[in-house]
């Protein structure tokens, strides 16, 4: 069973979606598209929670991990439009506690493309109960000295990014950044499933997550210690494998949904994600709503950085708090969005006027540095679609 809305030429596609989710251990998940601005699919299958047999809704939403990135980039672009950052501008303009241990001249552009030596973080705190509190995590990052020199390489900021972007938002709106991402983005588009965290009225809706955040029932603690003793893989413990961050995601209390977590938290619908990269696809307009104008989508869709990044191990292309969007086959060179692990991912591609979004609550394996294939086909079988229409 599907439910939504499918423009007739996008049917295959859909199909290929629904085909994911044909039995209960599967799942479920939502994908929703638009080309030119024009919604063109917006379809949701499958089991919210697959131990209460309760079904993927409408409404429902999803803990996305690192898709959350490239909403809290999208709000920083925002921002700049308004004049309220500059891309070249040291961070310690904004968040003046920012330049000590040596950061005084970190930019704002080099956080956006992970290269300002704030990776780690596995070693900078001594319980994963301090990441419930993002102003307490900004602190810790701003004492930090950067680690290799910043604009040396990129190197991602796999869980930091966020806690540096909810500290510039909050230094120059003096407002909680969840209450800007309202304001800014959700507000602004007319949607109601862009989130860090979720309010407390809100967390019906979220799917609930399975099977685990690593297989085979390792924990992130037994893999960070392993990982961290192999040399050139140490950058990517220190980044990402943080003792009991699976304490954090599973909680009973769902404390994860009380905090910001810009790089990690976000609860989105695949309807919210893909009508904000609609606007990305489209020179910043979707249904007569302008996002962002057209050369502020121009500046943020170029790549800053091509190098090998130090602790994914791959060349990202990274843009302004984008990377390359990966499809099956052909890539697309001007797609960017940001994926998320366990499957989750948006993106723009302004070459065809394609966005492409994808939730689920089925955390698939970690074959890729982004996640699993899902959305990687999903995205090769969109864009066959507009090849074939052009």
């Amino acid at each position: 069973m599907i439910d939504g809305y499918v423009h007739p030429r996008y049917a295959a596609l859909a199909h290929r979606f629904e085909r994911l989710y044909r039995k209960r251990k599967h799942g479920g998940g939502a994908l929703a598209a638009y080309h030119r601005g024009e919604k063109v699919l917006d379809v949701w299958t499958g089991w919210s929670d697959v131990k209460r047999g309760r079904r993927w809704r409408e409404d429902t939403m999803a803990l996305s991990f690192s898709t959350t990135k490239g909403v809290a980039s999208t709000l920083l672009h925002r921002l700049a439009e308004k004049g309220k950052i500059q891309y070249d501008a040291p961070v310690a303009d904004y968040w003046p506690e920012f330049a000590a241990a040596g950061k005084a001249e970190v930019t704002v552009r080099q956080v956006m493309t992970h290269s300002a030596g704030l990776h780690g973080i596995r070693k900078r705190i001594r319980s994963h109960e301090e990441m419930l509190d993002h102003r307490h995590m900004a602190s810790i990052l701003a004492r930090e000295a950067p680690r290799p020199r910043p604009g040396a390489a990129p190197g991602y900021h796999g869980l930091t990014y966020g806690w540096l972007v909810a500290a510039i938002v909050e230094n120059v709106t003096g407002d909680d950044v969840r209450d800007v991402l309202q304001r800014e983005l959700a507000e602004t588009l007319g949607t109601d499933g862009l989130y860090f965290g979720a309010p407390a009225d809100e967390r019906d809706r979220i799917a609930t997550l399975f099977p685990g955040i690593l297989p085979g029932g390792m924990s992130v603690d037994a893999l960070g210690r392993r990982v961290e003793r192999m040399g050139r893989l140490a950058p990517f413990a220190d980044a990402l494998l943080v003792d009991g961050f699976e304490d954090i995601i599973f909680d009973p209390q769902g404390r994860v949904y009380d905090t910001a977590m810009p790089a990690a938290n976000g609860v989105f619908t695949a309807r919210s994600l893909a009508k904000m990269y609609a606007a990305l696809a489209n020179e910043g307009r979707v249904n007569g709503t302008t996002l962002l104008q057209p050369e502020t989508v121009k500046t943020i869709g170029r790549v800053q950085r091509r190098e090998r990044d130090y602790v994914l191990g791959l060349s990202m292309r990274w843009r302004l708090g984008y990377h390359q969007a990966f499809v099956a086959g052909k890539m697309q060179p001007k797609a960017f969005g940001h994926f998320g692990f366990g499957g989750s991912g948006a993106w723009a591609d302004p070459d065809t006027g394609l966005a492409l979004a994808f939730v689920t609550n089925r955390l698939g394996n970690a074959t890729t540095p982004v996640g699993d294939t899902r959305l990687a086909r999903l995205g090769a079988a969109a864009l066959k679609i507009v090849r074939d229409e052009d």
